[in-house]
């Protein structure tokens, strides 16, 4: 009989003892942190959305006497979400190095093997040759975040050259 092992979700820990280490001779360029205002508003922009979208099905239903209480309910639930899950954002980072990102959980892109990096409101996508995405969290300014990480890969290829 085939055995179920654990699930590795199981073994998560926050925060930097869950990275791995830097190598040697690699110095960290920078780091990026969740922003608490960028947090927020993200949260903010889905509950408006979500407002939105349940506006235009009530409406569809000849419903909309209950938009009152459907928008309390997305607001209270978005607010709830948010203070659920912010020690776990807040305790996520990725350190840039002249040579990879490291990220939470074992994560680490190296700078070479970055195809593209996108922008979507606070969050900066990073997508890699293999197809593989990950995804800094609620940056205060993403774009300042997504030119440094493009300069650090430019530097590289041009060190690699």
């Amino acid at each position: 009989m085939s055995e179920i092992g654990r699930d590795t979700v199981l073994d998560y820990r926050p925060g930097p003892d869950s990275e791995l280490p830097l190598e040697e001779g690699e110095t960290v360029l920078a780091t990026f942190l969740p922003d608490a205002g960028r947090y927020w508003k993200d949260h903010a922009l889905l509950g408006l959305l979500g407002v939105a979208l349940v506006a235009l099905g009530l409406w569809y239903l000849g419903n909309l006497n209950q938009l009152a209480v459907a928008a309390i309910a997305i607001v209270v639930g978005m607010t709830l979400r948010g203070w659920y899950f912010r020690s776990e954002v807040f305790a996520r980072r990725w350190q840039l190095t002249e040579r990879r990102l490291i990220g939470p959980q074992g994560r680490q892109v190296m700078l070479l093997e970055i195809t593209a990096v996108r922008r979507l409101m606070g969050d900066v996508q990073i997508v890699t040759k293999s197809g593989g995405k990950h995804l800094i969290r609620h940056q205060a300014d993403a774009e300042a975040v997504a030119n440094r990480i493009e300069a650090a890969q430019a530097a590289r290829k041009g060190a690699n050259t």
